[in-house]
């Protein structure tokens, strides 16, 4: 896949199948769009792109109101990508002044004039442009003015529920993992750098990882206890997490922490980044009378997250998902 970074990077190709959108999450809705796209421009012998925005446009436009979370860093966007056959992806700088610009005004000088397009795919709640004023009925009449054709792509539904970056992130806000998994079509996941903790968990007989996201506009689930893959080294282990405020021992104050206790694992790995994959929500976080309680509670999760694993079939075979190989 080549990714250009500047519109004056891309040749002008007026045989070219293209989609425009943020695609957070690269959820089974877009990957539906993906394998449209590729299908679509195969059978026309046309180049295929991907025109995306970086930084995130809720990361612009609601700049000053609470933390901004996302399901997927660009990173992650650009490896789904590869994996889905895009062979070509327009990364535009997405700021204030580019979102005044009208949406049709902003279809015909960027995409018209200076990419060329003989189809657009286009998802079935797609908004784009100035107040979000572009959609497929204003695409249906540039199609007709410019000569182009769009081919608007249905949504998945899962439960009579149509799958959605808004609603897999309600999910997850519930602590629903498994059914944001679901319409995922793969685990929630998020890269961590493993920093130095209090080492508690040691002196329990369960010795955990304190991690930090690698992208501060990385979603955090529901407070809990997940049952957990970990990817270190490209090595996958089972485990567990816990996310939350550590009650029983009341060190964190209102500040949430992740520590995962990697199943099977010897090693230090301070300093390294290791990427985690949510498999299922086991409980809720509690305060523990004693010591004692609290490390029966652990044995059990543990247990638990073994069990869960075991009956766990990926979701997809894709070998992206797999080693989670996002650099």
């Amino acid at each position: 896949m080549v990714i250009y970074k500047e519109i004056s990077q891309l040749e002008k190709n007026n045989n070219t199948v293209l989609t425009l959108g943020t695609f957070d999450g690269v959820h089974l809705g877009h990957k539906k769009i993906m394998e449209t796209l590729h299908l679509k421009s195969k059978t026309r012998g046309s180049r295929n792109l991907v025109i995306t925005f970086e930084p995130h446009p809720r990361t612009v436009l609601y700049k000053n109101s609470k933390r901004i979370e996302l399901l997927t860093s660009f990173k992650e966007k650009v490896a789904f990508f590869e994996e889905l056959k895009v062979d070509n992806l327009l990364v535009l700088n997405f700021t204030e002044s580019f979102s005044q610009i009208p949406s049709d005004v902003f279809f015909k000088e960027f995409v018209i004039d200076k990419i060329g397009l003989s189809e657009i795919i286009v998802g079935h709640d797609h908004k784009f442009g100035k107040a979000r004023g572009g959609d497929e009925t204003l695409l249906k009449e540039l199609g007709a003015m410019y000569n182009f054709d769009v081919t608007p792509v249905t949504g998945i539904t899962l439960d009579d529920i149509t799958v959605s970056s808004t609603k897999i992130r309600n999910l997850l806000y519930e602590g629903d993992v498994k059914s944001a998994n679901r319409m995922l079509g793969r685990p929630f996941s998020f890269q961590a750098k493993v920093v130095e903790g209090d080492k508690r968990g040691r002196l329990l007989g369960f010795p955990t990882a304190n991690v930090v996201d690698v992208d501060a506009n990385k979603l955090t689930p529901a407070i809990g206890v997940y049952s957990v893959e970990v990817f270190v080294n490209s090595n996958k282990y089972p485990g567990v997490m816990n996310l939350g405020r550590r009650p029983t021992f009341d060190d964190t104050g209102n500040q949430v922490v992740k520590e995962v206790h990697i199943i099977d694992f010897e090693g230090t790995i301070y300093g390294e980044e290791i990427t985690v994959n949510v498999i299922d929500r086991i409980r809720e976080e509690k305060r523990f009378a004693s010591k004692d309680e609290l490390i029966k509670q652990i044995s059990i999760d543990r247990s638990k997250s073994l069990e869960i694993l075991s009956g766990f079939k990926d979701l997809t075979s894709s070998t992206i998902f797999e080693n989670r190989n996002f650099n």
